[in-house]
């Protein structure tokens, strides 16, 4: 089922979360583990990462060094396809533009479509581990707006290779990323809010939220959005503080604000248990209004956080 059909279809706000695909050479089975964990609250669906290649460095035995391009995290479609018919819960894999030309994520919408799975989520992704600044690879998207054309395209039976005869209709509904406080990179929230606008006009049908954890951030972006002309639904999304250290690391990965009465109290916590109610009493407090203003769900990051998410679904739902 289509995420954007499960929004119009579902009277109260659903509870969504994603899932980070194992390291290569490990098992599946702690994904399996935390879908099991969270499967008892009811899930409309799960997300799954994508992660692009890497460049790292090998001393080889003479002295010398090689550069490679690793995958660390591959199994993206995989893991989609294996929760979904484990759990029979639709999945949404992440597709993304760093590393990947326009055929290879051509190659893997065919994949998917085959698979029956219908949702994907278009995100430009971060720069290459070391690197500052993003660069499309050759024959690849600068933005994910491009990418969500392509998927369109797809979805309307016009492929890369023009030549192709009747070739099948995709069916996928798409979603994109939105930054309450603007992506880092951006100069401004209003040039964030315009490309946000090219994602919606190239055919993205929903939009998650970027981690935030004042709900005014939330709420003005969503104004901000409906005056710029963005008519599709926006979920939230929520991941609950865990350690100290990401008071300082939070703010410069994401390009976020935390509000002084949650840095405070996680300052004069006395240990990493407290630390862990804080963050779950905290986000609990952001879900319970975010619910009460009536959005149409709440997404959940879970990285690291399955059993303080699962205290606060109960919490709130």
């Amino acid at each position: 089922m289509k995420v954007i059909e499960i929004i119009k279809e579902t009277k109260k706000p659903l509870f969504t979360f994603e899932l980070i695909p194992p390291l290569k050479g490990y098992t599946i089975d702690g994904i399996f583990d935390s879908a099991k964990t969270l499967m008892k609250y009811s899930p409309s669906y799960i997300n799954i990462t994508n992660h692009q290649n890497e460049v790292v460095y090998q001393e080889n035995e003479d002295g010398s060094i090689v550069r490679k391009t690793v995958r660390k995290r591959p199994g993206t479609i995989g893991i989609a396809a294996a929760l979904q018919y484990k759990f029979g819960i639709p999945t949404v894999p992440h597709l993304i533009c760093g590393g990947l030309s326009d055929l290879e994520i051509e190659n893997m919408l065919v994949d998917l479509n085959f698979l029956q799975i219908e949702n994907v989520f278009a995100l430009r992704g971060d720069p290459p581990v070391g690197e500052r600044k993003f660069i499309a690879c050759k024959d690849g998207y600068l933005h994910s707006s491009q990418m969500v054309e392509q998927i369109k395209n797809m979805n309307e039976g016009k492929y890369l290779d023009s030549t192709l005869k009747n070739p099948v209709k995709t069916n996928f509904c798409i979603g994109v990323a939105g930054y309450p406080e603007k992506h880092l990179e951006s100069p401004n929230m209003e040039s964030d809010i315009a490309n946000l606008k090219k994602k919606q006009d190239a055919g993205a049908e929903y939009i998650v939220t970027q981690l935030f954890y004042s709900n005014d951030a939330y709420f003005n972006f969503v104004d901000r959005c409906r005056e710029a002309g963005i008519t599709i639904p926006i979920i939230p999304g929520i991941k609950p503080l865990r350690t100290k250290r990401q008071l300082t690391m939070v703010p410069t990965t994401f390009a976020v604000d935390i509000p002084f009465e949650l840095s405070d109290k996680v300052n004069h916590a006395k240990d990493k248990n407290e630390i862990n109610e804080i963050g779950v009493w905290w986000a609990t407090k952001q879900v319970k209004e975010l619910i009460d203003r009536g959005v149409p769900g709440v997404h959940f990051y879970t990285i690291g956080s399955v059993k303080s998410v699962s205290k606060i679904v109960e919490n709130c739902y």
